[in-house]
């Protein structure tokens, strides 16, 4: 679980271990960034996406 991209690399070491298995990220919602409000994913999503990973967004 987590969001921001000081995340990131325990989620990429956790991913790289062969006697453990990540089979779900939880994290925020994508948000609305820049002038055109484009939703942009959070640093652990992208990550996620990237090594192949379910990731689960509760608005709450």
């Amino acid at each position: 679980m987590g969001t921001p991209e000081f995340s990131v690399p325990a989620l990429q070491q956790l991913a790289l271990q062969d006697d453990f298995s990540v089979c779900l990220v939880v994290t925020q919602p994508d948000r609305p960034k820049g002038r055109g409000k484009k939703l942009i994913p959070s640093p652990v999503k992208q990550a996620a996406v990237q090594l192949g990973i379910d990731v689960f967004q509760p608005e709450k």
